[in-house]
Parts: structure tokens; C-alpha cells; sequence
């Protein structure tokens, strides 16, 4: 029984680190709260729109006048739809300032974007862990591939990722569950660039946390394609179809919605947190919450936004910005752009389903092996696929009845081919957040004000993103191949990192190798705030490893009576 608020553990957040944060403390015996600062989001039961077909929506699922005047921000790229319209932020009632463009895509309720995410889930390795010491650029990364390497496997038997063992050398292997398979141009295409370049490129199928055979009680990837509306299977991983009812099994687990933590309570006497102050965001009162550790999880920049708010009577900048590194670095992922043609083979063969992945390419520029010498840094890998649609653009205006039909239920006359890049951004120390209080929330709360922008590195890449896989599709046979570039908005990767890096030294980074704050060791953040570089893969699974591993090295510090 808790009494007066007390627990043993605070976990911040209810995203995928959050979910990972409370299923590892309860289940390791923890009296632990889970709060977060928006709606609860029920596993099934809340998922109004995964059953539904186009035509059911009022708009056909697409976005009214309304909504893109509602929606500033979201309006700017795919996810501002009536599908799913609930699971994003209500810009007008949370804002924040834009110094320099930033589109920052937020899911306030229970799941955050664990329920809305790409799912795409990719090791670093060292080739990543090693890259700032190496070429210069932030500080050196506190940890190595094999520290995470077994929590990576930790987090990938229980989550259910799908995928091969392909044996890249710039691509750690991982613990899989079956493959999704290529279709047959995919195929073609993945032998044929093994044997052009000799193994050192590759064309894989993708490694996601969708479920291709029932595990842990959830049923196994239906091929609708419609994960980002909720999975009634839960075939996808997310809070809500693992991690939650991992720790409710436990009877550890507090679930608080509608509690926006304003800042943690430290005691300067004993140089660590007693809790967190949290605001109700129906009644707007005000409540304290107590423990002996706390993980902040709740995504990169509100995290940063609550260290920021804390313990501003000892550190001006907040708690863990003795360093003065807090609010930095800054990082995302830059895309939209790439190449793509057509492929004329296999014109008797159509796909059947709607399968939620697709390929990958991994990193081969900069690299060991590699023929060319860059003008920039680091790299970058592809998403993509091969498609064949149905005949309705064909489907001439003017025709009515059988012939219609025919023509819509007709396959075009070839294949598409089309991949995007995903490229590095390094830690630049100029790209950061601040506390803007002169702007308030409709709590009345001091909003972030962001300043980031991409530099010459990630523009020179740019170029290398398109023209590097034209080159290989055109060696491949693919006709008609076209590059393109549509223009990247910095937050648009959704993949916010940085400021609140991890680091060796605690004067030039805010969290230690344990992801512990440096001024302040009960306090954990492991969601992408800690992230000290990027890489170019997708980071959630880091996320996931790297808060079992703290959860873990948590659990163990307070049992020594060390927290």
C-alpha cells in the first residue's frame, strides 16, 4: 500500500523508454508511478479508427480546412490526418517558439508515439559509439557496443523484432524473430548489387517490431498496414501492447494520466531528488510525488524542458547544467530525399497484402571500404521498396461500366522502385532549446523555444543521398531513374536527439555512462535527450536498450544503498 504519495521509483513519461522504465522497476520490485502529462489510452478499446476503411471517415481520412488551420505545425508533413487525429498534440493548447523552423511532431497520452512510430528498429555499433572521438565532433560517447550489446538482445526478444541475421559489418545483427519477405523484384534486386558490388552493399529487408509469429500473447502482423492507428492484434510493439501489461502483471505499477511534472524537487543537503512536482492538467492542482530514483523519460525535449525547470535556485540553467551543455546538441535525422525508377521484369506477378516494412540499405559511405573520399562526415542509409499498384490512373475519366472496372482491376505495366535517405546530423553545439517565459502554455507554463538548423556536412550529404542510389539503380537495370530532393524541415526525422548528452566527463556532458545526471545520480533520463551522436539508423531500440540497461544498474545502486 503507498501512502502520502511515496514511492520507490518515479518514471516520467509513458512512451516507449517510459514503458521499458516501468516494466524493468516493477518488475525488478519496485513500487513505481508511472505519470503522464496527457490522456489515457486504453489497449483496444481506444483505437477508433484501425477498423475502419476510407470511405467511413468523413473526409475519406484526409484533412479538412479546419484542421490545417488547427494544425500549424502538423500540417507540414503526412501525419495531420482525421485517422488518428486524436493522437497528436493540440498545437493551440501546447506551443512552443521556433527561433529557426522546427516541426516537432508530439503524442501527449498514455503510449506517446510508441503507438504512432515507424517501428524500423537498427543497432549502432561501434562504427557509431566511436564516431565523435574519431572524427571530432561533440564529445566521446561514455559507452561501446559491447556495453549495450546484450541489452540490445534483452530488449529485442521481448519487444519481437522480425528480420535477418545479414552479416553487414556496419550493421550489428541482432536477436530475430522471422523475416518479412521481399517480393520478387526486391529479391532480384538484393542478389543482384551482393554480386555488382561485391558484398560491400547490400539491400535488406527491414528489421521491425512488428511480430511475424504470435509472441508473448500478442498475435502476429496481419498485413494491414495501419499501425499507426493502433493494432487490435498487437502485432506492433508499444507500450500498450507490452511493456504496460508487463509491469500491471506485477502489481507494482501506478498509472497516473493527465500529470504534467513541472519540475523535480531536489534537496541540496543531500545533493539528491525527493520527487516530482506534478500538475493536474483537468483540475490544474498542484501534487507532490516521492521516491528514491526517478527516470526521465519523457522524450528528448520535454525532459530537457523539466531539467530546465528544476532547481533553478542552485543552477541557473537548471538541474545537470553545471556543464553547461543542457538545451545542446540538438539532433534529428535529415531526409526526404533519394531516388527512384521503374522495373519492367515480373510483370506477371502482383504483391498480395499490405506488409508494414520494407527494405533497407545499410551505410556504405565512410566506411572501411569505401572507394570514395567524401567531403563530409559520417552517412546516411536507405528506406524503400518495390510496388506494383493497380491500373487506376489509367483508368481513363470517360469510361463507364465493364471497361472501368477492367481497367481499375488492372496492374500497370511495370514495377516502381523508390528509396529514401536517412542522414546523420552532428551534435552541433549551437542547435539547442532554451526556456521561453515570456510564452505560456494554457497551464500557464514557460514553453521551449528551439534554434536548429542543418549545416554545410549535412547539405554536402545531400547530394551523395540522391546521386548514390541512382547510380546503383541505374547499375541494377532500373529504368527511368530520377532523383529528388523535397526539401527537409529540421524535426521533421521525428527523431529528436541531444541536450542532455551522455558523456565521460561531467563539465562537458549532463548524464554519465549510466545515463545517471551528473549533479544529481537518482535521477536517470534515457529517452533520446541522452542521445551523443545520432548515427543514421532509426534510435527507438537505443532508447529501449539503454533504459533496461540504467533500470537495471538503478535497481542494483539503491539495493548498495548507493541512491
Amino acid at each position: 500500500m503507498v501512502e502520502n504519495n511515496v514511492y520507490d521509483a518515479i518514471v516520467v513519461g509513458s512512451g516507449i523508454s517510459g514503458g521499458w522504465a516501468a516494466k524493468e522497476l516493477t518488475e525488478k520490485g519496485l513500487k513505481t508511478i508511472m505519470l503522464e502529462r496527457g490522456r489515457n489510452v486504453e489497449h483496444i478499446k481506444d483505437y477508433h479508427a484501425t477498423t475502419k476503411d476510407p470511405w467511413e471517415f468523413p473526409h475519406a481520412g484526409g484533412r479538412t480546412q479546419q484542421m490545417i488551420q488547427d494544425y500549424p505545425v502538423l500540417r507540414r508533413d503526412y501525419p495531420l490526418n482525421e485517422k488518428n487525429l486524436d493522437f497528436w498534440v493540440n498545437e493551440k493548447e501546447s506551443p512552443y517558439v521556433e527561433i529557426k523552423r522546427f516541426d516537432w511532431y508530439r503524442g501527449y497520452h498514455v503510449g506517446g508515439r510508441s503507438l504512432m512510430w515507424g517501428r524500423q528498429s537498427y543497432r549502432l555499433g561501434d562504427l557509431d559509439f566511436e564516431a565523435n572521438l574519431r572524427d571530432g565532433h561533440g564529445v566521446d560517447w561514455p559507452i561501446r557496443y559491447k556495453d549495450i550489446a546484450p541489452w540490445y538482445s534483452y530488449v529485442e526478444k521481448f519487444a519481437g523484432i522480425s528480420g535477418n541475421r545479414d552479416g553487414v559489418p556496419t550493421l550489428p545483427d541482432g536477436d530475430y524473430l522471422p523475416p518479412m519477405p521481399m517480393n520478387v523484384i526486391e529479391r532480384d534486386l538484393a542478389a543482384r548489387i551482393r554480386k555488382l558490388y561485391d558484398g560491400k552493399r547490400y539491400f535488406i529487408i527491414g528489421r521491425t517490431a512488428n511480430i511475424t509469429v504470435p509472441h508473448n500473447g500478442r498475435v502476429n502482423c496481419q498485413y494491414q498496414n495501419k499501425c499507426w492507428l493502433g493494432c487490435n492484434f498487437g502485432a506492433y510493439f508499444s507500450t500498450q501492447s507490452s511493456t504496460l501489461p508487463a509491469a500491471v502483471k506485477t502489481g507494482n505499477l501506478t498509472l497516473r494520466p493527465y500529470s504534467i511534472v513541472t519540475r523535480i524537487i531536489y534537496d541540496k543537503d543531500t545533493q539528491k531528488a525527493k520527487g516530482v512536482e506534478v500538475l493536474d492538467a483537468e483540475t490544474n492542482q498542484t501534487y507532490e510525488y516521492y521516491a528514491k530514483v526517478i527516470f526521465l523519460c519523457a522524450s528528448a525535449l520535454n525532459s530537457t524542458w523539466i531539467l530546465m525547470n528544476s532547481a533553478t535556485d542552485i543552477w541557473e540553467g537548471g538541474l545537470g547544467s553545471s556543464s553547461g551543455e543542457l538545451g545542446h546538441n540538438l539532433m534529428d535525422h535529415h531526409f526526404r530525399c533519394g531516388a527512384g525508377g521503374i522495373v519492367e521484369d515480373h510483370l506477371d506477378k502482383q504483391v498480395y497484402g499490405r506488409r508494414a516494412n520494407g527494405l533497407y540499405v545499410p551505410r556504405f559511405v565512410n566506411v572501411e571500404g569505401d572507394p570514395k573520399k567524401r567531403d563530409y562526415v559520417r552517412g546516411f542509409g536507405y528506406q524503400g521498396s518495390a510496388s506494383r499498384n493497380g491500373g487506376y490512373a489509367s483508368a481513363e475519366e470517360r469510361q463507364v461500366g465493364g471497361s472501368f472496372k477492367d481497367a481499375l482491376c488492372g496492374l500497370r505495366d511495370h514495377w516502381n522502385v523508390s528509396f529514401g535517405a536517412f542522414g546523420e546530423i552532428l551534435p552541433y553545439h549551437e542547435n539547442h532549446v532554451k526556456l521561453d517565459k515570456n510564452t505560456k502554455d494554457k497551464w500557464g507554463l514557460p514553453v521551449l523555444a528551439i534554434d536548429a538548423e542543418i549545416k554545410e556536412n549535412e547539405l554536402k550529404m545531400r547530394h551523395d543521398m540522391q546521386y548514390e542510389m541512382k547510380e546503383m539503380l541505374e547499375q541494377l537495370g532500373v529504368k527511368n531513374v530520377s532523383v529528388y530532393d523535397n526539401v527537409y524541415g529540421f524535426g521533421q526525422g521525428i527523431h529528436e536527439m541531444g541536450t542532455a548528452r551522455m558523456g565521460r566527463d561531467p563539465k562537458t556532458s549532463v548524464l554519465n555512462g549510466n545515463n545517471q545526471v551528473w549533479d544529481c545520480k537518482n535521477v536517470f533520463v534515457t529517452d533520446g535527450a541522452c542521445m551523443t551522436s545520432s548515427g543514421c539508423v532509426n534510435p527507438s531500440l537505443t532508447y529501449m536498450a539503454l533504459t533496461a540497461r540504467a533500470a537495471d544498474f538503478a535497481v542494483s545502486e539503491l539495493k548498495k544503498g548507493n541512491l
